[in-house]
Protein backbone atom coordinates (compact mmCIF):
# COMPACT_ATOMS: atom_id res chain seq x y z
CA UNK A 1 0.00 0.00 0.00
CA UNK A 2 1.30 3.41 -0.69
CA UNK A 3 1.85 6.44 1.67
CA UNK A 4 -1.19 8.52 2.48
CA UNK A 5 -0.43 12.27 1.24
CA UNK A 6 -0.33 15.33 3.98
CA UNK A 7 -3.36 16.55 2.41
CA UNK A 8 -5.76 13.46 3.22
CA UNK A 9 -4.15 13.60 6.29
CA UNK A 10 -4.98 16.94 7.31
CA UNK A 11 -8.40 16.95 5.74
CA UNK A 12 -9.74 13.52 7.53
CA UNK A 13 -7.41 12.18 9.82
CA UNK A 14 -7.30 14.33 12.27
CA UNK A 15 -10.99 13.66 13.40
CA UNK A 16 -10.72 9.95 13.54
CA UNK A 17 -10.83 9.42 17.13
CA UNK A 18 -9.95 12.93 18.80
CA UNK A 19 -10.74 12.42 22.26
CA UNK A 20 -10.75 16.10 23.29
CA UNK A 21 -11.92 16.85 26.58
CA UNK A 22 -12.18 12.73 27.06
CA UNK A 23 -15.80 12.95 25.84
CA UNK A 24 -16.18 9.71 24.14
CA UNK A 25 -17.28 6.36 24.74
CA UNK A 26 -15.81 3.25 22.66
CA UNK A 27 -16.40 -0.07 23.63
CA UNK A 28 -13.39 -2.48 25.05
CA UNK A 29 -11.48 -4.39 22.38
CA UNK A 30 -10.54 -7.82 23.11
CA UNK A 31 -9.57 -8.56 19.82
CA UNK A 32 -5.69 -9.28 20.10
CA UNK A 33 -4.41 -7.77 17.11
CA UNK A 34 -0.83 -8.88 17.91
CA UNK A 35 -1.87 -12.02 18.41
CA UNK A 36 -2.81 -12.50 14.92
CA UNK A 37 -0.22 -10.65 12.85
CA UNK A 38 1.02 -13.78 11.07
CA UNK A 39 -2.81 -14.46 9.53
CA UNK A 40 -3.10 -10.72 8.49
CA UNK A 41 -1.87 -9.31 5.85
CA UNK A 42 -4.22 -6.39 5.27
CA UNK A 43 -6.77 -4.50 7.52
CA UNK A 44 -9.29 -4.69 4.60
CA UNK A 45 -9.67 -8.06 5.22
CA UNK A 46 -11.26 -7.45 8.06
CA UNK A 47 -12.60 -4.43 7.48
CA UNK A 48 -13.94 -3.67 4.71
CA UNK A 49 -16.06 -1.56 5.04
CA UNK A 50 -13.16 1.30 6.19
CA UNK A 51 -12.39 1.12 2.03
CA UNK A 52 -15.27 0.82 0.35
CA UNK A 53 -18.83 2.48 0.40
CA UNK A 54 -21.15 -0.13 1.51
CA UNK A 55 -19.32 -2.76 3.22
CA UNK A 56 -19.39 -3.56 6.92
CA UNK A 57 -17.10 -2.15 8.85
CA UNK A 58 -17.32 -5.69 11.21
CA UNK A 59 -15.67 -8.72 9.51
CA UNK A 60 -18.75 -11.85 9.74
CA UNK A 61 -18.47 -14.26 12.30
CA UNK A 62 -18.03 -17.34 10.13
CA UNK A 63 -14.60 -15.91 9.07
CA UNK A 64 -13.67 -16.32 12.64
CA UNK A 65 -15.16 -19.87 12.47
CA UNK A 66 -12.38 -20.55 9.49
CA UNK A 67 -9.28 -21.43 12.78
CA UNK A 68 -11.99 -20.91 15.75
CA UNK A 69 -13.79 -23.98 14.90
CA UNK A 70 -13.09 -25.86 18.00
CA UNK A 71 -10.18 -28.12 16.51
CA UNK A 72 -7.87 -26.17 15.28
CA UNK A 73 -8.48 -22.85 17.64
CA UNK A 74 -10.68 -22.70 20.32
CA UNK A 75 -14.18 -21.73 20.14
CA UNK A 76 -15.22 -18.37 20.28
CA UNK A 77 -18.64 -16.96 19.93
CA UNK A 78 -18.94 -12.67 18.53
CA UNK A 79 -21.47 -11.19 17.07
CA UNK A 80 -20.35 -8.15 15.35
CA UNK A 81 -21.95 -4.89 16.67
CA UNK A 82 -24.31 -3.14 14.44
CA UNK A 83 -24.03 0.70 13.55
CA UNK A 84 -21.00 3.09 14.64
CA UNK A 85 -20.32 3.04 18.63
CA UNK A 86 -22.08 5.32 20.84
CA UNK A 87 -19.85 8.27 21.24
CA UNK A 88 -20.01 11.82 20.16
CA UNK A 89 -17.82 11.56 17.96
CA UNK A 90 -18.22 13.21 14.29
CA UNK A 91 -15.62 10.09 12.72
CA UNK A 92 -17.11 8.45 10.36
CA UNK A 93 -14.59 6.20 7.92
CA UNK A 94 -16.78 7.01 4.35
CA UNK A 95 -16.51 10.54 5.00
CA UNK A 96 -13.00 10.60 4.96
CA UNK A 97 -12.58 8.23 2.51
CA UNK A 98 -14.28 10.02 0.23
CA UNK A 99 -12.69 13.69 1.15
CA UNK A 100 -9.02 11.59 0.89
CA UNK A 101 -10.11 10.28 -2.81
CA UNK A 102 -11.17 14.18 -3.71
CA UNK A 103 -7.70 14.81 -3.66
CA UNK A 104 -5.57 11.61 -3.85
CA UNK A 105 -7.46 9.49 -6.73
CA UNK A 106 -4.40 6.81 -7.36
CA UNK A 107 -3.66 6.44 -3.67
CA UNK A 108 -4.55 4.17 -1.00
CA UNK A 109 -5.49 4.10 2.53
CA UNK A 110 -3.37 3.19 4.92
CA UNK A 111 -5.14 2.25 8.70
CA UNK A 112 -2.23 2.32 10.62
CA UNK A 113 -1.35 5.56 9.78
CA UNK A 114 -4.48 6.54 12.32
CA UNK A 115 -4.69 3.19 14.64
CA UNK A 116 -1.37 3.14 14.81
CA UNK A 117 2.21 5.12 16.70
CA UNK A 118 4.62 5.62 13.93
CA UNK A 119 7.37 3.67 16.56
CA UNK A 120 4.73 0.92 16.30
CA UNK A 121 5.17 -3.05 14.20
CA UNK A 122 2.40 -3.71 12.17
CA UNK A 123 -0.57 -5.16 14.12
CA UNK A 124 0.75 -2.80 17.24
CA UNK A 125 -2.93 -1.51 16.80
CA UNK A 126 -5.17 0.99 19.25
CA UNK A 127 -8.51 2.40 18.70
CA UNK A 128 -7.56 5.69 18.71
CA UNK A 129 -3.93 7.72 18.72
CA UNK A 130 -4.98 11.09 19.65
CA UNK A 131 -1.51 13.16 18.78
CA UNK A 132 -1.81 11.31 14.92
CA UNK A 133 -5.55 13.76 14.85
CA UNK A 134 -3.39 16.82 16.36
CA UNK A 135 -0.56 16.94 13.77
CA UNK A 136 -2.45 16.54 10.72
CA UNK A 137 -4.88 19.45 11.65
CA UNK A 138 -1.69 21.28 12.79
CA UNK A 139 -2.94 21.92 16.34
CA UNK A 140 0.07 22.11 18.48
CA UNK A 141 -0.61 21.51 21.92
CA UNK A 142 -1.89 18.57 24.16
CA UNK A 143 -5.33 17.28 24.19
CA UNK A 144 -6.85 18.85 26.58
CA UNK A 145 -5.00 22.38 25.76
CA UNK A 146 -6.22 22.43 22.34
CA UNK A 147 -8.62 25.71 21.64
CA UNK A 148 -12.21 25.99 21.88
CA UNK A 149 -12.63 26.32 18.13
CA UNK A 150 -10.89 23.13 17.82
CA UNK A 151 -13.50 21.02 19.77
CA UNK A 152 -16.19 20.82 16.99
CA UNK A 153 -13.68 19.35 14.61
CA UNK A 154 -14.12 15.95 16.20
CA UNK A 155 -17.17 16.41 18.69
CA UNK A 156 -20.89 16.80 18.36
CA UNK A 157 -22.31 18.57 21.10
CA UNK A 158 -23.57 16.58 24.37
CA UNK A 159 -26.85 16.38 22.96
CA UNK A 160 -26.09 15.48 19.81
CA UNK A 161 -24.92 12.03 21.37
CA UNK A 162 -28.01 10.76 22.82
CA UNK A 163 -26.82 6.58 22.20
CA UNK A 164 -23.74 7.25 25.51
CA UNK A 165 -25.03 5.92 28.42
CA UNK A 166 -25.04 8.04 31.79
CA UNK A 167 -22.77 4.77 33.28
CA UNK A 168 -19.94 5.82 30.65
CA UNK A 169 -20.50 9.32 30.99
CA UNK A 170 -20.02 9.71 35.17
CA UNK A 171 -16.64 8.15 34.47
CA UNK A 172 -15.85 11.07 32.03
CA UNK A 173 -12.41 12.80 34.03
CA UNK A 174 -12.64 16.39 33.89
CA UNK A 175 -9.63 18.66 32.30
CA UNK A 176 -6.59 19.68 34.04
CA UNK A 177 -7.93 23.43 33.90
CA UNK A 178 -10.82 22.24 35.98
CA UNK A 179 -8.62 21.15 39.05
CA UNK A 180 -7.80 24.90 39.30
CA UNK A 181 -8.18 26.48 42.30
CA UNK A 182 -10.15 29.25 40.89
CA UNK A 183 -11.96 27.57 38.32
CA UNK A 184 -15.30 27.92 39.73
CA UNK A 185 -15.02 32.23 39.95
CA UNK A 186 -13.73 32.32 36.24
CA UNK A 187 -15.59 29.57 34.18
CA UNK A 188 -18.01 31.88 33.41
CA UNK A 189 -15.49 34.02 31.47
CA UNK A 190 -14.63 30.45 30.05
CA UNK A 191 -17.45 29.99 28.26
CA UNK A 192 -17.93 33.36 25.93
CA UNK A 193 -17.78 30.69 22.12
CA UNK A 194 -15.38 31.81 19.78
CA UNK A 195 -15.81 33.74 16.83
CA UNK A 196 -16.20 30.52 14.07
CA UNK A 197 -17.72 31.42 10.90
CA UNK A 198 -20.55 29.58 10.98
CA UNK A 199 -21.04 28.85 14.72
CA UNK A 200 -24.73 28.64 15.93
CA UNK A 201 -23.97 26.96 19.54
CA UNK A 202 -24.10 30.36 21.07
CA UNK A 203 -21.53 28.81 23.82
CA UNK A 204 -17.88 27.66 23.50
CA UNK A 205 -17.80 24.01 22.06
CA UNK A 206 -15.55 22.90 24.49
CA UNK A 207 -18.35 23.37 27.32
CA UNK A 208 -21.04 21.88 24.76
CA UNK A 209 -18.94 19.08 24.14
CA UNK A 210 -19.30 17.56 27.75
CA UNK A 211 -22.25 19.37 29.35
CA UNK A 212 -26.02 20.44 28.76
CA UNK A 213 -28.27 23.17 30.33
CA UNK A 214 -29.30 20.03 33.10
CA UNK A 215 -26.39 20.16 34.95
CA UNK A 216 -25.44 24.40 34.75
CA UNK A 217 -29.25 24.71 36.54
CA UNK A 218 -27.89 22.53 39.33
CA UNK A 219 -25.39 25.50 40.00
CA UNK A 220 -27.25 28.42 38.38
CA UNK A 221 -30.15 30.29 39.98
CA UNK A 222 -30.17 32.90 37.05
CA UNK A 223 -29.75 30.30 34.59
CA UNK A 224 -33.23 31.84 32.67
CA UNK A 225 -31.22 34.87 32.26
CA UNK A 226 -28.35 33.61 31.25
CA UNK A 227 -27.58 33.38 27.31
CA UNK A 228 -24.78 30.99 27.12
CA UNK A 229 -26.96 28.20 29.98
CA UNK A 230 -29.92 28.70 27.75
CA UNK A 231 -27.76 28.14 24.43
CA UNK A 232 -27.16 24.34 25.59
CA UNK A 233 -29.99 21.84 25.27
CA UNK A 234 -31.68 20.05 27.82
CA UNK A 235 -30.29 16.43 28.69
CA UNK A 236 -30.84 15.30 32.20
CA UNK A 237 -27.85 12.42 31.03
CA UNK A 238 -25.69 15.56 32.06
CA UNK A 239 -26.81 15.02 35.32
CA UNK A 240 -24.17 11.92 35.60
CA UNK A 241 -21.04 14.27 35.83
CA UNK A 242 -20.71 15.79 39.06
CA UNK A 243 -20.03 19.76 39.84
CA UNK A 244 -17.06 20.05 42.42
CA UNK A 245 -17.58 22.67 44.96
CA UNK A 246 -21.08 23.70 43.29
CA UNK A 247 -21.80 26.16 45.87
CA UNK A 248 -18.89 26.64 48.24
CA UNK A 249 -18.80 30.15 49.55
CA UNK A 250 -16.20 32.28 47.92
CA UNK A 251 -13.22 33.78 49.48
CA UNK A 252 -14.79 37.55 50.11
CA UNK A 253 -17.85 35.39 52.17
CA UNK A 254 -15.05 34.35 54.39
CA UNK A 255 -13.86 37.71 55.31
CA UNK A 256 -14.15 39.40 58.55
CA UNK A 257 -16.65 41.50 58.94
CA UNK A 258 -19.25 40.32 55.67
CA UNK A 259 -22.22 39.77 57.25
CA UNK A 260 -22.75 43.46 58.42
CA UNK A 261 -21.26 44.88 55.04
CA UNK A 262 -22.00 42.62 52.14
CA UNK A 263 -25.45 44.70 51.43
CA UNK A 264 -23.60 48.06 51.17
CA UNK A 265 -20.73 46.05 49.45
CA UNK A 266 -23.54 44.65 46.67
CA UNK A 267 -24.47 47.35 44.21
CA UNK A 268 -27.25 46.75 41.54
CA UNK A 269 -25.12 45.73 38.79
CA UNK A 270 -23.55 42.99 41.07
CA UNK A 271 -26.89 42.13 42.78
CA UNK A 272 -28.09 41.28 39.40
CA UNK A 273 -24.81 39.54 37.64
CA UNK A 274 -22.92 38.39 40.44
CA UNK A 275 -25.44 37.49 43.92
CA UNK A 276 -28.22 36.11 41.76
CA UNK A 277 -26.55 33.16 40.37
CA UNK A 278 -26.04 31.41 43.82
CA UNK A 279 -28.60 33.56 45.84
CA UNK A 280 -32.62 32.84 45.51
CA UNK A 281 -34.99 35.98 47.37
CA UNK A 282 -36.07 32.84 49.79
CA UNK A 283 -32.42 32.92 50.73
CA UNK A 284 -32.11 36.39 51.47
CA UNK A 285 -35.62 36.94 52.87
CA UNK A 286 -34.33 33.98 55.07
CA UNK A 287 -32.64 36.85 57.65
CA UNK A 288 -33.97 39.88 55.95
CA UNK A 289 -37.65 40.14 57.54
CA UNK A 290 -37.62 43.63 55.75
CA UNK A 291 -36.31 42.92 52.68
CA UNK A 292 -33.80 45.58 51.05
CA UNK A 293 -34.77 47.64 48.01
CA UNK A 294 -32.20 45.69 45.77
CA UNK A 295 -33.70 41.68 47.19
CA UNK A 296 -36.15 42.49 44.84
CA UNK A 297 -34.09 41.97 41.96
CA UNK A 298 -33.00 38.63 43.21
CA UNK A 299 -34.93 36.11 41.39
CA UNK A 300 -37.85 34.06 42.74
CA UNK A 301 -36.79 30.21 43.08
CA UNK A 302 -38.63 28.32 40.25
CA UNK A 303 -38.62 25.48 37.20
CA UNK A 304 -35.63 25.97 35.25
CA UNK A 305 -33.05 27.60 38.14
CA UNK A 306 -31.14 26.31 40.71
CA UNK A 307 -32.44 25.82 44.44
CA UNK A 308 -29.79 28.78 45.35
CA UNK A 309 -27.67 28.04 48.57
CA UNK A 310 -29.45 27.48 52.17
CA UNK A 311 -28.07 29.94 54.21
CA UNK A 312 -28.69 29.54 58.62
CA UNK A 313 -29.43 32.76 60.70
CA UNK A 314 -27.03 33.56 63.11
CA UNK A 315 -27.00 36.53 65.95
CA UNK A 316 -24.32 38.77 64.58
CA UNK A 317 -21.32 39.29 66.95
CA UNK A 318 -22.72 42.43 68.05
CA UNK A 319 -25.16 40.52 69.99
CA UNK A 320 -23.41 39.39 72.83
CA UNK A 321 -24.57 37.69 76.28
CA UNK A 322 -25.78 40.95 77.73
CA UNK A 323 -27.06 42.60 74.65
CA UNK A 324 -30.99 42.77 75.62
CA UNK A 325 -29.83 45.03 78.36
CA UNK A 326 -28.01 47.53 76.41
CA UNK A 327 -29.31 47.14 72.78
CA UNK A 328 -31.59 50.52 73.55
CA UNK A 329 -28.58 53.00 72.94
CA UNK A 330 -27.88 51.01 69.51
CA UNK A 331 -31.84 50.94 68.62
CA UNK A 332 -31.65 54.68 69.02
CA UNK A 333 -28.15 55.38 66.98
CA UNK A 334 -29.12 53.35 63.94
CA UNK A 335 -33.02 51.61 63.53
CA UNK A 336 -32.19 51.21 60.02
CA UNK A 337 -29.77 48.37 61.14
CA UNK A 338 -32.09 46.50 63.53
CA UNK A 339 -34.75 47.09 60.63
CA UNK A 340 -32.95 44.31 58.22
CA UNK A 341 -33.52 41.22 60.84
CA UNK A 342 -36.06 42.65 63.02
CA UNK A 343 -39.55 44.15 62.90
CA UNK A 344 -41.77 46.15 64.90
CA UNK A 345 -43.71 43.62 66.22
CA UNK A 346 -40.79 42.13 67.49
CA UNK A 347 -40.08 44.96 69.42
CA UNK A 348 -43.73 45.57 71.03
CA UNK A 349 -43.57 42.25 72.57
CA UNK A 350 -41.29 42.75 74.80
CA UNK A 351 -42.37 46.80 75.03
CA UNK A 352 -45.54 46.21 75.12
CA UNK A 353 -46.83 42.68 75.96
CA UNK A 354 -50.40 43.86 77.25
CA UNK A 355 -51.41 47.41 76.98
CA UNK A 356 -53.84 47.20 78.70
CA UNK A 357 -52.42 45.47 81.91
CA UNK A 358 -49.32 47.90 81.89
CA UNK A 359 -47.62 50.74 81.60
CA UNK A 360 -47.09 49.95 77.62
CA UNK A 361 -44.86 51.11 75.62
CA UNK A 362 -45.45 55.07 76.48
CA UNK A 363 -43.46 56.66 79.26
CA UNK A 364 -46.03 57.94 82.33
CA UNK A 365 -45.93 61.69 81.18
CA UNK A 366 -45.88 60.51 77.03
CA UNK A 367 -49.80 61.78 76.77
CA UNK A 368 -49.42 65.27 77.86
CA UNK A 369 -46.97 65.86 75.43
CA UNK A 370 -47.91 63.51 72.34
CA UNK A 371 -49.35 66.18 70.04
CA UNK A 372 -45.92 67.60 69.72
CA UNK A 373 -44.68 63.28 68.90
CA UNK A 374 -47.53 62.38 66.73
CA UNK A 375 -46.37 66.13 65.10
CA UNK A 376 -43.08 65.40 64.55
CA UNK A 377 -43.85 62.18 63.67
CA UNK A 378 -41.11 60.96 66.42
CA UNK A 379 -43.08 57.16 66.24
CA UNK A 380 -45.20 55.75 63.89
CA UNK A 381 -48.50 56.10 65.76
CA UNK A 382 -50.29 54.00 62.96
CA UNK A 383 -48.74 51.42 63.91
CA UNK A 384 -50.21 50.26 66.67
CA UNK A 385 -53.42 53.01 66.51
CA UNK A 386 -56.12 53.34 64.33
CA UNK A 387 -56.06 56.61 63.78
CA UNK A 388 -59.32 57.72 62.62
CA UNK A 389 -60.81 55.76 65.45
CA UNK A 390 -58.89 55.69 68.71
CA UNK A 391 -57.39 59.04 68.35
CA UNK A 392 -61.17 60.71 68.04
CA UNK A 393 -62.60 58.82 71.36
CA UNK A 394 -59.72 60.84 73.57
CA UNK A 395 -60.32 63.98 71.30
CA UNK A 396 -64.24 63.81 70.84
CA UNK A 397 -64.84 63.25 74.98
CA UNK A 398 -62.44 66.30 75.58
CA UNK A 399 -63.90 68.69 73.61
CA UNK A 400 -61.22 68.95 70.96
CA UNK A 401 -62.55 67.83 67.81
CA UNK A 402 -64.68 69.60 65.74
CA UNK A 403 -68.37 69.14 65.81
CA UNK A 404 -69.71 71.50 63.92
CA UNK A 405 -69.26 73.42 60.45
CA UNK A 406 -66.17 75.59 60.12
CA UNK A 407 -66.87 79.11 60.71
CA UNK A 408 -69.89 78.66 62.99
CA UNK A 409 -68.19 78.18 66.33
CA UNK A 410 -64.74 77.59 68.33
CA UNK A 411 -62.82 75.01 66.36
CA UNK A 412 -60.23 72.38 66.94
CA UNK A 413 -57.48 74.48 65.59
CA UNK A 414 -58.54 78.13 67.14
CA UNK A 415 -56.29 77.52 70.46
CA UNK A 416 -53.50 78.80 67.35
CA UNK A 417 -54.15 82.18 65.87
CA UNK A 418 -54.37 82.14 61.91
CA UNK A 419 -53.81 78.34 61.74
CA UNK A 420 -55.78 78.03 58.33
CA UNK A 421 -52.89 80.15 57.06
CA UNK A 422 -50.42 77.90 57.83
CA UNK A 423 -51.91 74.73 57.85
CA UNK A 424 -50.30 73.52 54.88
CA UNK A 425 -47.09 73.19 56.10
CA UNK A 426 -48.63 71.29 59.26
CA UNK A 427 -49.96 69.22 56.79
CA UNK A 428 -46.36 68.48 54.80
CA UNK A 429 -45.16 67.60 58.05
CA UNK A 430 -47.78 65.57 59.67
CA UNK A 431 -50.69 64.29 57.64
CA UNK A 432 -51.29 61.33 59.48
CA UNK A 433 -52.58 63.73 62.71
CA UNK A 434 -54.54 65.61 60.17
CA UNK A 435 -56.26 62.21 59.10
CA UNK A 436 -57.70 61.39 62.44
CA UNK A 437 -60.14 64.01 61.45
CA UNK A 438 -60.38 65.22 58.22
CA UNK A 439 -60.78 63.62 54.99
CA UNK A 440 -59.97 64.06 51.25
CA UNK A 441 -63.53 66.46 50.65
CA UNK A 442 -62.74 68.92 53.85
CA UNK A 443 -59.47 69.76 51.47
CA UNK A 444 -61.29 70.47 48.61
CA UNK A 445 -63.76 73.23 50.29
CA UNK A 446 -61.40 75.59 49.49
CA UNK A 447 -58.18 73.69 47.52
CA UNK A 448 -59.70 72.90 44.28
CA UNK A 449 -59.22 75.09 41.00
CA UNK A 450 -63.01 74.13 39.43
CA UNK A 451 -64.94 74.93 42.82
CA UNK A 452 -64.97 75.77 46.48
CA UNK A 453 -62.84 78.73 47.49
CA UNK A 454 -60.65 78.17 44.08
CA UNK A 455 -57.17 77.64 46.05
CA UNK A 456 -54.82 75.76 43.81
CA UNK A 457 -53.59 72.55 45.28
CA UNK A 458 -50.71 72.45 43.57
CA UNK A 459 -47.97 74.63 44.63
CA UNK A 460 -44.89 76.56 43.22
CA UNK A 461 -43.12 74.40 40.82
CA UNK A 462 -44.87 71.22 40.88
CA UNK A 463 -44.18 68.44 38.45
CA UNK A 464 -47.67 66.78 37.35
CA UNK A 465 -46.19 64.37 35.25
CA UNK A 466 -43.73 63.21 38.07
CA UNK A 467 -46.61 62.66 40.34
CA UNK A 468 -49.11 61.23 37.68
CA UNK A 469 -46.55 58.64 37.19
CA UNK A 470 -46.08 57.98 41.01
CA UNK A 471 -49.74 57.80 42.26
CA UNK A 472 -52.24 58.40 39.73
CA UNK A 473 -54.94 57.29 42.43
CA UNK A 474 -54.36 60.79 43.85
CA UNK A 475 -55.00 62.90 40.90
CA UNK A 476 -58.76 61.55 40.59
CA UNK A 477 -60.02 62.83 43.61
CA UNK A 478 -60.28 66.23 41.81
CA UNK A 479 -60.20 65.31 38.44
CA UNK A 480 -61.59 62.03 38.11
CA UNK A 481 -60.55 60.08 35.48
CA UNK A 482 -60.20 62.95 32.97
CA UNK A 483 -56.77 64.07 34.37
CA UNK A 484 -54.81 66.31 32.16
CA UNK A 485 -51.89 66.63 30.73
CA UNK A 486 -50.13 69.35 32.45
Amino acid sequence: MRGVGRGWRQAALGSILGLLLGAVYLETDHFDHLQHRNVMVRCQTCHLGAAETGKPIWPEAARCDACHDGTVEKKVTWQPREGPPPSNLRFRHENHREAFLKDHKDSALVCTQCHSTPSAGWMQIRRAVQPNCFACHQIPTAHFAAPDTACATCHNPFWKAPAVPESVIAKWRPPPSHDSADFIQRHGSLTKPAAMKGDTLGIAASCATCHARDFCITCHVNAPEEPRIQALQLDPRSLAIKARDSLKAPASHLAVGWLQTHGTRASKQEVLTRCSVCHTRETCQNCHLVPPTKVTLVPVSGPGRAPGVKVQRHRPPSHGQNFRDGHKSLASGSPQTCAGCHTREQCLDCHRPNAAATAGYHPVDFLSRHPSAAYSQEASCSDCHNSGQFCQTCHLSAGLAATAPQGRRPQYHDAEPFFSTGHGQAARQGLESCVTCHAENDCLTCHSATGGRRFNPHGPGFNPDRLRQKNPQMCTACHGLNIPSN
